[in-house]
């Protein structure tokens, strides 16, 4: 108890004395004072990147792709989802656009090329995994995908989000960012599905306006 007192004593004093990067030593990333908001957010974004990767995966096997996208593919990103909405009538792909073109960044989660894990569980519409092998499919994504695998998609976007919440940023699961994430030859997943980021007084992805 008096060794834990005696480290936070250490600990507190050593901050105290912490001096602030002198301006002209350029850094990626330094304390949180020397960060401008948008490179907490990203910072965040690179946390959430590892919570994907190190999310829990059947037999033990890795076919999630994650990528914190740059500023410039965020840009076409949100551009892209508007005209999908333009194209098809859908007001939902428009609004989500503007969210990406408005937030400071996007985590891109999807589930890569796969064969079926072996367990021949049916729950894929196929009796056997080598019957689901043999099939493909394509729209909006690319199929089919195995139940197990897809579930560790949804694990590692469960778990990249609760890390952005952890730091109260705001984000939202969106699966229009995948559909136009695929149309614009973003990654090599399946399916994927965006997480936005943002850091502002209100939450713009949930406090919008209807049409």
């Amino acid at each position: 108890m008096v060794d834990a007192q005696m480290r936070d004593i250490d600990i507190a004093t050593s901050l105290r004395h912490t001096r602030m990067p002198s301006a002209d030593i350029k850094v990626k990333y330094a304390f949180p004072w020397a960060m401008a908001m948008k490179d907490t957010v990203r910072f965040v974004g690179e946390l959430m990147e590892v919570s994907a990767r190190t999310a829990p995966k059947a037999a033990g096997e890795d076919f999630i792709e994650v990528a914190l996208l740059s500023d410039s593919e965020r840009v076409a990103l949100g551009s892209d989802m508007i005209r999908i909405g333009k194209e098809r009538g859908t007001y939902g792909f428009e609004r989500d656009g503007q969210n990406v073109l408005d937030s400071d960044a996007v985590v891109l989660i999807g589930l890569l090329p796969h064969e079926g894990v072996g367990l021949n569980c049916g729950a894929c519409g196929y009796g056997t995994c080598k019957e689901f092998n043999e099939k493909s499919s394509s729209g909006d994504f690319k199929g089919p995908n195995c139940v197990i695998r897809t579930l560790d998609l949804g694990i590692a976007l469960g778990s990249a989000a609760k890390q952005a919440g952890e730091f109260n940023i705001d984000n939202r699961i969106m699966y229009r960012i995948g559909v136009a994430a695929r149309r614009l030859g973003l990654g090599q997943a399946n399916v994927s599905h965006g997480i936005p980021l943002s850091a502002t007084g209100k939450n713009i992805f949930f406090d919008r306006q209807k049409k």
